[in-house]
């Protein structure tokens, strides 16, 4: 007895670290795609593409654009599935309203397969600011986030739910790749002053986060989708909580700086219609 409730306290545990993490980076997630759409859709909208180069040199160029709308659309579309994403997870609304589920996982899966043509356009057009390295990896990037799209929406349809599940998972693993790329860079630049860093981004850090802001999320998306079979010892089961636990403090952290500093006044500005 005594050891089944040992077993139970140290599931609980790892039960609430994973919670507070997915928790977390909804909540986190949701305000980046609010961000987003705020800044990047709406100047879209208005006509402003211009202002897009404060934020990211290089997006908006008269001479190509092509590109522009591009890289329009995979921020619009980008915004979205951030959105969404957050939604199509909930179990309580994958069970209680399947109806609803499906539908906004059609209209999810729809913009994720937008968010991918649209970079991918922009890169086959004009090419990322980073060069050849960083044109692999965010054409990667953008292939993988396709092929996750396609498969989500395959199985759903095949009624696999089992496999539904496990790519709607690392579709989201994907999705939030952006958010991290900036949240990573953000906190780099904070602590180390720009150590690895260049200004066409072709830095050792550079080459590094290329790859580094989606290809460990799909790992920590295995992880997950694979987690009862991998988590069989009550050493590895620490490791993990602690991991969890880590992951957790730096996004609670990060979120609450970026919103403070860039989210927050992006997005009162379009509600006050400033």
């Amino acid at each position: 007895m005594n050891k089944v409730i040992a077993d139970f306290k140290s599931g609980m545990l790892l039960r609430v670290m994973l919670n507070l993490l997915v928790i977390t980076v909804w909540v986190s997630a949701l305000l980046f795609g609010l961000y987003i759409l705020a800044f990047y859709f709406v100047s879209l909208v208005q006509g402003n593409t211009s202002q897009w180069n404060e934020v990211l040199p290089g997006l908006h160029d008269t001479q190509t654009k092509s590109a522009t709308t591009g890289i329009g659309l995979h921020f619009a579309a980008g915004g979205i599935i951030l959105i969404l994403g957050c939604i199509q997870l909930l179990d309580s609304i994958r069970l209680k309203s399947p109806a609803f589920h499906r539908w906004i996982g059609r209209v999810y899966v729809i913009a994720s397969l937008f968010t991918a043509i649209g970079g991918l356009v922009f890169i086959f057009v004009k090419g990322t600011i980073g060069g050849l390295w960083m044109n692999i990896a965010f054409t990667g990037y953008g292939v993988l986030t396709f092929v996750a799209a396609i498969n989500t929406i395959r199985f759903a349809r095949s009624g696999n739910f089992e496999n539904h599940r496990a790519w709607a998972i690392r579709l989201f693993a994907l999705a939030i790749g952006s958010w991290l790329y900036r949240m990573e860079y953000g906190f780099w630049f904070l602590i180390t002053d720009k150590l690895g860093h260049t200004s066409d981004f072709t830095g050792p850090f550079d080459y590094f986060m290329d790859f580094f802001f989606y290809l460990p999320n799909l790992l920590v998306a295995e992880l997950f989708i694979n987690r009862k079979q991998l988590i069989n010892s009550r050493f590895t089961e620490a490791i993990v909580v602690t991991i969890l636990f880590l992951a957790t403090a730096f996004l609670i952290l990060a979120t609450y700086f970026f919103t403070k500093e860039y989210w927050g006044p992006a997005i009162i500005k379009v509600v006050l219609g400033a």
